[in-house]
């Protein structure tokens, strides 16, 4: 049995949170847990909540603690996440972590609490040249990256032989560094948050996927 099974992951964007996560969830058997694919997925319900969560979405406003914290309390109590889960991107605020701490406290939870938050820790040049640096070809959608996965041939696809490759449109530094700073102002401060706690472990997320993996699993003991 796994030593800690509901796991929050914690880094900036490019860190390797959804790459580790998946990797993570998968080898435990338990579910990732996404904020965000949760409320594109609400917000496509004709429910009275998906109708108002489809609204901020669609008016690019930030949709109230409130109404995230709802979604992921109702996923950590599903019968399907008993036996642990790994949540991405929540919490994303002190705030919401300090209501997730207080429901966390009632019967509804029966003791069960988040017991480790796991921060992949990334050097922000390092990010940069990690988010500058991919590709995705056109063709096939397979992703690479200059320095860290290049194509076998140079400029041929390994999958499908194609030669055109394009950035997504939001892999430049302006909006990397911009994203690093809405982290650094909202989310960084849930470290000294958790550390506080005694429930945040560090791990260094620089490096190759699988050496990566291998921290995680020396501290989550799966």
């Amino acid at each position: 049995m796994a030593l800690h099974n509901r796991i929050v992951l914690l880094g900036p964007p490019g860190s390797g949170k959804g790459t580790q996560g998946a990797i993570l969830a998968e080898r435990m058997g338990i579910q990732e847990i996404s904020a965000g694919e949760l409320l594109r997925a609400e917000a496509r319900t004709d429910s009275d909540l998906g109708r108002e969560v489809a609204s901020y979405i669609n008016e690019g406003r930030l949709v109230p603690s409130e109404l995230i914290v709802h979604l992921m309390k109702q996923a950590f109590l599903a019968p399907e996440n008993s036996n642990g889960f790994i949540s991405d991107g929540f919490p994303r605020s002190v705030e919401q972590a300090e209501i997730l701490h207080e429901m966390e406290e009632g019967p509804e939870f029966n003791g069960k609490k988040i017991d480790l938050v796991l921060l992949i820790d990334v050097p922000d040049d390092y990010i940069l040249q990690r988010i500058l640096g991919r590709t995705q070809c056109a063709t096939c959608g397979t992703f690479y990256h200059d320095t860290f996965k290049p194509t076998k041939v140079a400029g041929v696809c390994d999958v499908c032989g194609g030669k055109e490759f394009a950035k997504r449109a939001d892999d430049t530094e302006e909006t990397v560094v911009s994203r690093l700073r809405i982290y650094r102002e909202a989310t960084a401060p849930l470290i000294p948050y958790y550390e506080n706690k005694g429930l945040l472990v560090r791990v260094d997320g620089t490096g190759p996927i699988d050496a990566v993996s291998e921290r995680i699993k020396e501290i989550v003991k799966y």
